[in-house]
C-alpha cells in the first residue's frame, strides 16, 4: 500500500484562495426586485456536506438563493461552521437590497452549519421574528431492514 503523504499547503496558496473567497464576495449580489416585499423567510438547510441557504417571500417564490459552494468553498470545508456564516454575508446584502423588514427563520438538517448561520443572521441586525426547526423526524414510519446476519 506505501506511506500515505499528507499535502500541506504553502502560504501562498492560502492567500490566493482567500483572496479568490474575497472576490467572489465582493462581486455583488445580483437580486430581481419585481414587487415590494416587507415580509421574507429564510430556508438555512444544513447537511455534512453543505450549508444552503433561501431566501423566500411570504408565498414561497424563491428571492435568492446562496451556499457555502457559492461563496467559493471547496471540499470537505463547505461543511464548516465558518462556511456557513460566510455564506450568510450576500443573504444579508440581498435583504437589504429588497427591502425586507421582518425575517422568519426555517432550519432543516443536522450539520455543523445550522448554529453558525443563525448567529451570524442575528448578528447582521435582522428582524428575525421567529426560527423554527423543521428537521423531518421520523415517527416509527417505515418498516426496517431486516437485520443481517453473518
Amino acid at each position: 500500500m506505501g506511506k500515505k503523504r499528507v499535502i500541506k499547503k504553502t502560504e501562498e496558496e492560502v492567500l490566493k484562495e482567500k483572496e479568490e473567497r474575497e472576490a467572489l464576495l465582493k462581486k455583488g449580489v445580483k437580486v430581481k426586485v419585481s414587487k415590494k416585499v416587507k415580509e421574507g423567510n429564510i430556508y438555512i438547510s444544513s447537511s455534512f456536506n453543505n450549508t444552503i441557504l433561501t431566501l423566500t417571500d411570504s408565498q414561497g417564490n424563491v428571492l435568492y438563493g446562496t451556499s457555502a459552494g457559492r461563496v467559493g468553498f471547496k471540499g470537505t470545508r463547505k461543511g464548516t461552521p465558518f462556511a456557513a456564516s460566510k455564506a450568510t454575508e450576500p443573504l444579508v446584502e440581498a435583504i437589504k437590497k429588497l427591502g425586507i423588514e421582518k425575517v422568519s427563520v426555517f432550519v432543516k438538517g443536522i450539520g455543523s452549519g445550522r448554529n453558525s448561520a443563525l448567529r451570524s443572521l442575528g448578528g447582521h441586525g435582522l428582524n428575525i421574528v421567529s426560527i423554527k426547526d423543521v428537521t423531518p423526524i421520523p415517527h416509527n414510519g417505515c418498516r426496517p431492514r431486516k437485520l443481517r446476519r453473518v
